[in-house]
């Protein structure tokens, strides 16, 4: 990824904190994302979205209602709803923008000069259309903090990239201000849930014990950091909690190097996370907003006459030294660290849950302050900037003008983001003002403010719960297992690395296991499809493993398993993984014929008789095809990063060129 050259013009004023270059890298990296995002889930559209799929996208709108396309965006806002003018149908509309989505992304990722506010609001919306039919498969908080990222990036982004580099305009940095709070908002969120649940585990500081065995999709390396040694996966939770619950208010420390040091934090633990899981895009996402911890300077050395003389400099790496000295001993004070005999660390939370629920009420009031705080200084360095660096009367007004526009949508973001962040602790309801609440629930449908709580809950402590499908031609027996692409099934078969892809049956099946299929009802929809043998659902599962051939079971069943890590001690001679043990059916015995499967599924309206909107655009229907027809060949994780590595290699390519032609 590539901002604009810095040159000598940019270094006009050290008054005010550039951050042109900072906001270009996270514009590109935010268009990678989505690209990511984009082709992972064009590949699934047959399988999980078509007519033939496990959740047809056609049962989420009408396309023969004929009132008129304002009444329809209001009942239901997407993109879809174009279908009929395009003369395709609702699967192939699906396929068109998604891939809309993808090449929008890709020339983002590949040139600067797309990283504009036209693109990043075409991709929103197109990512928000997908989000409107995606139903239980696109339930997920990153899915929304994506959104959330991308409507940011529409206010962060320029309206034109000048062929010229210049220094940042003072709404510049009003803007990116919004980054580092949605920032700040995930984390401590994420952290708060975990204990504000109550949950033992977390309390007790044996979650990561559990943790790289019992999350969604384990990594390459999920099963080695599960046999590292309890004090240590101890000491990490107890990093973890600090991670999260500390550092994400020094993201707004007037101090630079405090803010860099926190930046590095959150990279070092993205990272681990990255290695041992398969986050889809979501672990890219926060390493991305990171970025707005950063400033220009990060990226080049200031030479100026006004640069930072070296006492001030030293100051200033006292003032984060006993910053995180205070951390760290905070730190070992409540959660009473210490070195034992053996070498080993003991960890113990030193504090009551209503010790925690107590303050955390005072925590959150304080968040608010310094996010008012921290808002209000920014906006006022930026208005004052506006009034003082640029040249002529006039662009003093249009500069001035503009950087008060985008400093109340930013505030207005601000207002109805601390909605769903006081939900954090219920008291905190009533403080909220009742028009930012009304505020709030006139947007809260298009995703612009969210609350995150990212698994409050460590589960599986008893094993981590599987549900494996079964199929057979005979009640009897012998049934065979089907396989799927990423989950553990086969307790022969490795970890794989998946991520950015997002496989969401995979995912959905993690969720699954933990209720029971009468809360997943597309679980039926899944069993009948393979009944029928749909070749759009198949391509969705392990095709090289093909328990029945090409031809349906008479039968399947679910039985629901609980999986374990091999023990480190039969590593070296082990032939598989994990192990299991049967805990019972997960859902009982179906065939093709079974009225009230049949029944429950034409109740879905998942079973239909033929669809009667026709496709007439001929045309597009072929070039999608050949599309479709070209990208299922390739692996999906593949896939994604070979589109990557391509866009990289344009950029290469170009950064070249310019500099043979002056030789």
């Amino acid at each position: 990824m590539t901002g604009v050259v810095v040159g000598k013009s940019q270094v006009k004023s050290n008054r005010m904190i550039e951050v042109r270059y900072t906001r270009n890298l996270f514009l590109r990296g935010i268009c990678i994302i989505y690209l990511f995002a984009f082709v992972s889930f064009y590949v699934q559209i047959p399988g999980l979205y078509g007519d033939n799929g496990i959740l047809p996208a056609r049962t989420q709108i009408d396309l023969k209602d004929k009132s008129s396309c304002l009444e329809k965006f209001k009942q239901k806002p997407t993109l879809v709803w174009i279908a009929p003018y395009l003369g395709l149908n609702v699967e192939y509309t699906l396929d068109l923008i998604a891939l809309s989505g993808v090449v929008l992304s890709f020339l983002g990722f590949i040139s600067q000069r797309f990283c504009v506010w036209p693109t990043f609001m075409s991709l929103w919306a197109l990512y928000f259309s997908l989000y409107q039919v995606g139903q239980t498969f696109m339930q997920y908080q990153w899915d929304t903090l994506l959104l959330e990222t991308g409507f940011l990036s529409i206010l962060i982004a320029p309206f034109w990239v000048p062929k010229k580099a210049k220094i940042s305009t003072p709404s510049d940095t009003v803007t990116f201000w919004c980054v580092r709070w949605l920032l700040f908002r995930f984390m401590f969120s994420s952290g708060v849930a975990k204990l504000a649940s109550g949950c033992p585990v977390w309390w007790n500081l044996d979650a990561l014990s559990h943790h790289f065995e019992v999350q969604c999709l384990p990594g390459v390396l999920a099963w080695f950091a599960h046999h590292l040694p309890s004090w240590y996966l101890r000491l990490t939770t107890v990093t973890t909690n600090v991670f999260e619950l500390g550092i994400p208010f020094l993201y707004f420390f007037p101090n630079r190097k405090v803010r860099l040091v926190a930046f590095y934090i959150q990279i070092y633990q993205y990272l681990h996370i990255m290695a041992t899981g398969n986050w889809n895009f979501r672990d890219l996402l926060v390493i991305c907003l990171s970025i707005g911890l950063l400033d220009d300077q990060f990226f080049y050395k200031r030479k100026s006459k006004q640069e930072s003389s070296r006492w001030t400099n030293h100051l200033s790496t006292f003032v984060c030294l006993v910053v995180y000295a205070a951390v760290v001993y905070a730190t070992i004070v409540l959660y009473k660290i210490r070195l034992l005999d053996n070498w080993t660390i003991h960890t113990e939370i030193g504090f009551t849950q209503q010790q925690f629920t107590y303050y955390l009420n005072k925590v959150i009031l304080a968040s608010f302050i310094i996010g008012i705080i921290s808002l209000g200084f920014t906006v006022a360095d930026s208005i004052t900037h506006s009034l003082l660096i640029t040249k002529g009367s006039l662009n003093t007004i249009i500069t001035f003008i503009t950087t008060v526009f985008y400093t109340v949508a930013v505030c207005l973001i601000f207002g109805t983001s601390l909605v769903p962040f006081s939900s954090l602790d219920p008291s905190h309801n009533i403080t909220i003002p009742p028009q930012i609440k009304q505020m709030y629930m006139k947007v809260e449908p298009y995703r612009i403010s969210n609350g995150y709580t990212l698994f409050r809950r460590m589960t599986g402590i008893d094993g981590r719960p599987e549900i494996i499908i079964e199929g057979s031609n005979d009640i009897e027996g012998p049934w065979r297992e089907y396989e799927f692409l990423y989950k553990p099934g086969n307790v022969n078969h490795s970890l794989s690395f998946v991520a950015p892809h997002s496989p969401r049956l995979d995912w959905q099946m993690w969720f699954a296991a933990l209720g029971t299929y009468h809360n997943n009802p597309w679980i039926m929809s899944l069993t009948y499809r393979l009944l029928t043998n749909q070749k759009e659902v198949l391509s969705l599962l392990n095709t090289v493993e093909k328990p029945f051939g090409d031809k349906p079971p008479k039968y399947i069943r679910g039985n629901l398993y609980h999986y374990h890590f091999v023990p480190w001690k039969n590593s070296w001679n082990r032939e598989s993984w994990w192990t299991r043990e049967k805990v019972g059916e997960y859902f009982p015995i179906f065939s093709r014929d079974h009225p009230p499967l049949l029944e429950y599924l034409k109740k879905l309206n998942i079973l239909q008789d033929k669809p009667t909107i026709k496709i007439t655009n001929k045309m597009m229907k072929t070039v999608l095809d050949y599309m479709r027809m070209v990208t299922e060949k390739i692996e999906p994780s593949l896939l994604v990063w070979s589109i990557f590595i391509a866009g990289c290699a344009i950029i290469m390519t170009t950064k070249t060129t310019p500099q043979s032609k002056r030789k």
